[in-house]
């Protein structure tokens, strides 16, 4: 038998180093999986959303993170247990709780829809799925893979990484009374999905119409500011009646206004910035136009010298479990008149690091064991106004009597070590080299 020779270490079968390969691979996939994506619906507001606004009560702790209902992808063959669809993973058993009065309603009607997507960490993107419960489903049992159709009314691959806000218009099948959306993020690569339910009140108002009104005509922008962009457009007509107008801003929904308004001012723009828009006219059967035409605007350059602070990061939280060492920020993006540029992080009065607008997370590190650390949060824009804190207490791991990891040591099944501050545990008996350090090889070290 021929011995293959690679670094670190050789192995007598080509087939068993192509083995290790794949499952250090995997294992790189899933240790990786958790630290980028997060998202919900945020229109028609799923159950989250809707703990998040205080519409729904008693949610628990979702009510800090509706981002985070995250499960394996491949759903209906996998994804959620069932009796967990609704919390996704489990981790909020409060979303499970399931009746026909349990939860608030959205009202909505058969055929196109559009649904919102606020993504507070968005990432790579494979599709986007929607499901709806069976008319005859039982809204007092928990929701099960037998409560759905369990072929996607709507499916939209995509590749790429979607904007923060990012919609699809969908054509929701024909339903009455009370029923259940599902809806899921699928991320390219990773093995995990994000599942949102919605839960939707059919009015049943004109469910024979299927006509979509005509396409607004005559898109202008009349004026602009540095921040803000004001459009205009003559009305569309409809066999029963339009009912509102959706304004875009590229493929994202920024505004719905009633049938008998003919104009919007879009707010929050950053200055000096294209930005390109179109209006589709809705009626009450939830029939879309077709897009009126496109209009390109960009915002004027800042006026003076800007001033304004930017508002204070929301929900910052300590993200997953804390090591002997480090913690996990996360919080959600600030706004600006002209644009947010960066966060700092304090600990206590000392500033500890400053990352780029676009990001929402940061890791801590250099923490003393079963320690309490205050954080401070901050928002700034280019002109160096500073946002006020967003303040938080996070609690480091004790630290562990385990020895440090050292390499050519044989480990059995079970053993503990630390490592880069972290406690781990060998899940495979192996004799260590400096390729098969636990945070490289987790399918043979599980994280403590």
């Amino acid at each position: 038998m021929s011995t293959i020779r690679l670094p670190h270490f050789k192995v007598k079968n080509f087939r068993t180093y192509l083995s290790i390969m794949i499952i250090t691979a995997l294992g790189l996939t899933l240790f990786s999986q958790q630290l980028f994506a997060h998202g919900y619906v945020e229109g028609p507001a799923s159950r989250a959303a809707l703990c998040k606004s205080g519409q729904n009560t008693d949610c628990g702790t979702i009510v800090y993170e509706p981002q985070s209902l995250e499960a394996p992808k491949g759903f209906p063959a996998a994804g959620p247990a069932d009796g967990k669809i609704a919390s996704a993973n489990g981790a909020f058993p409060k979303l499970d709780e399931q009746s026909a009065t349990r939860w608030s309603k959205v009202n909505i009607s058969s055929g196109q829809n559009t649904f919102t997507w606020k993504l507070t960490a968005n990432h790579s993107t494979a599709s986007w799925k929607y499901y709806i419960t069976k008319q005859n489903w039982n809204p007092n049992a928990a929701l099960t893979r037998d409560s759905f159709d369990l072929t996607p009314f709507c499916s939209v691959n995509y590749s790429g990484q979607p904007p923060f806000s990012y919609s699809n218009t969908c054509n929701v099948p024909a339903r009455t009374g009370y029923q259940v959306i599902l809806a899921v993020w699928e991320i390219a690569d990773t093995a995990n999905a994000f599942y949102n339910v919605i839960d939707v009140n059919f009015s049943g108002t004109n469910p024979g119409d299927t006509q979509a009104p005509t396409a607004p005509s005559s898109l202008t922008s009349p004026a602009k500011t540095s921040t803000s962009v004001s459009l205009a457009w003559n009305a569309s007509s409809d066999n029963v009646g339009v009912t509102g107008y959706r304004v875009f801003n590229g493929s994202s929904l920024v505004g719905t206004v009633s049938g008998t308004t003919l104009s919007y001012n879009v707010t929050g723009l950053t200055a000096n910035t294209a930005y390109t828009f179109n209006v589709k006219a809705i009626d009450a059967a939830g029939n879309a136009s077709s897009a009126s035409n496109s209009i390109s605007v960009t915002t004027n350059a800042p006026v003076g010298n800007d001033t304004q602070a930017p508002t204070a990061p929301g929900g910052l939280h300590v993200m997953g479990a804390p090591t002997s060492s480090s913690l996990m920020l996360m919080w959600n993006a600030s706004t600006d008149n002209v644009g947010v540029t960066g966060y700092k992080i304090y600990r206590g009065t000392t500033l500890v690091a400053t990352v780029a607008g676009t990001a929402t997370s940061y890791t801590v590190t250099g923490l003393s064991a079963s320690t309490t650390y205050t954080f401070n949060v901050h928002a700034i824009d280019a002109a160096g106004n500073q946002s006020a804190a967003s303040t938080i207490n996070g609690t480091t791991a004790a630290a562990s009597s385990a020895p440090a990891w050292a390499p050519n040591t044989a480990y059995t099944t079970g053993a503990l070590v630390t490592y880069n501050g972290s406690l781990y545990e060998c899940r495979q008996s192996h004799t260590s080299i400096v390729s098969w350090e636990p945070s490289n090889v987790p399918a043979l070290w599980l994280l403590k």
